[in-house]
């Protein structure tokens, strides 16, 4: 349940894509739910995810962490079965079903073979709509998320992600983390749970797709099944645009330990934007790429500064960033920090034909590697949804990489990367830096 500012990074979405073409089609529910459908009848099994927009950004003021909370809560228990006869029926149908909180969505899946998926969405619908929120699951779910939180307040990592997200995005929703507090989350009654589920799960913010055996017809009856009892609207309103704040400055976080660890980030763009892709070309020659970074080349090949250092694109719904983490001794910050911004301004210069070739290899020779599976296929689906994509891209996505010239990289750096609005917040002492303002 710990979510940090580096957790949704648009690689996730960017390297789930296969190789060969598919067909994904749309279908409409004969409630008028619409969804995308891959049908594969070679296993009898299906994969289904659903997305409710919204997510633990709209959580009532004063109550963050409440969708969080609720949306663990939803396996434990629904109707006349506790949690443990809601697990052992679930499982008896050789079925399983998973749900998680994020930033924007509310995200379910449910697998099921195709001989019990009625029986499975039974299921599945008895929890969205009428989770029994019994006291003892609640206490039980509570203490854990409380252990979250007092896991991200003793973590560096998650303390320089936390205070970087805060910086990025102020009082939106974005900007603090979607555990809650632990004053919040110990407030938050069965009420406020309750209030929370009919903020989010509703029929007007949902997201379906599904892929494996199950046509057209057969899945418009299973969303209908599903979704049926769950109010049309939901009961507030989706949060604004994030405006991004950030713009330079240093912040430190003293903190005892022989390391320093360092988050970084700037502006980003979204995926639709046009240069989108020159830049997701770009960031893997910049950071992205692992070794074959220039980040990582200069950092810890040359100069041994550091185990790793990574950068990536960002993309959330309402707002953009690009950023970046690693860690560094004390004595050695000073150096580390000067050397991202110098690789970060000195790229602006443009990449090498080698480096252009071996990122676009890379970029789309990876995809089929992390394509296996009718229950990647569904989320891949919804995520594509959720940011507004088009069906064809997973079958035009290489093409667009492969499109990237080395003028588009450069172009595209010295419209983006600017070393002196890069924006740090470091977590340990370290030596020769001070908080700075932004400039």
């Amino acid at each position: 349940m710990i979510r940090t500012f580096l957790a949704v990074l648009s690689l996730t979405l960017m390297a789930a894509l296969p190789a060969r073409a598919i067909d994904i089609a749309e279908v409409t529910s004969p409630g008028g739910t619409r969804a995308w459908l891959v049908e594969d009848h070679s296993i009898p099994f299906v994969a289904l995810s659903i997305a409710f927009r919204g997510g633990a950004s709209v959580d009532a003021p004063g109550k963050r962490g409440a969708v969080n909370l609720m949306t663990a809560l939803l396996e434990e228990g629904s109707g006349q079965r506790d949690a443990t006869a809601w697990a052992e029926a679930m499982e008896s149908l050789g079925a399983s079903a998973g749900f998680d909180a994020g930033d924007d969505a509310v995200t379910v899946s449910l697998r099921a073979l195709s001989e019990n998926r009625d029986q499975a969405a039974d299921l599945l619908h008895d929890a969205l709509t009428s989770p029994s929120f019994d006291p003892a699951a609640v206490e039980r779910v509570r203490a854990q998320v409380q252990s979250a939180i007092r896991a991200e307040e003793t973590d560096p990592g998650a303390i320089a992600a936390t205070e970087l997200a805060r910086r990025a995005w102020g009082d939106h929703p974005y900007g603090s983390s979607l555990n809650g507090t632990a004053d919040s989350v110990a407030g938050l009654t069965v009420a406020d749970l309750d209030e929370a589920r009919r903020r989010v799960l509703a029929r007007d913010r949902v997201i379906v797709s599904a892929a494996g055996d199950i046509d057209a017809a057969g899945l418009g009856a299973l969303i209908d099944r599903i979704l049926d009892d769950l109010p049309a609207h939901a009961a507030a309103p989706l949060p604004p645009e994030a405006e991004l704040h950030l713009s330079g400055a240093q912040t430190v976080i003293d903190w005892d330990s022989p390391q320093t660890v360092v988050a970084f980030a700037q502006q980003g763009l979204p995926m639709d934007d046009p240069d989108y892709f020159a830049a997701f070309v770009l960031d893997h020659i910049l950071g992205g790429g692992g070794f074959s970074s220039r980040l990582m080349d200069e950092i810890r090949e040359k100069r041994g500064l550091t185990y790793g250092v990574g950068t990536g694109l960002a993309n959330q719904v309402l707002g953009h960033t690009w950023q970046g983490q690693m860690a560094t001794a004390n004595a050695s910050t000073a150096e580390a920090v000067d050397l991202v911004r110098k690789v970060w301004g000195d790229i602006r210069n443009g990449v090498t034909d080698k480096e252009l070739a071996d990122a676009k290899t890379y970029l789309t020779g990876e995809y089929p590697l992390r394509f296996d599976g009718n229950g990647k296929i569904a989320g891949i689906l919804t995520g594509m949804q959720l940011m507004g994509m088009p069906r064809d891209y997973v079958n035009t996505r290489n093409a667009r990489i492969e499109r990237v010239t080395a003028e588009d990289v450069r172009r595209v750096a010295q419209r983006l990367l600017d070393p002196a609005r890069l924006e740090f917040v470091l977590v340990g002492r370290p030596e020769g830096l001070a908080a700075q303002p932004a400039k």
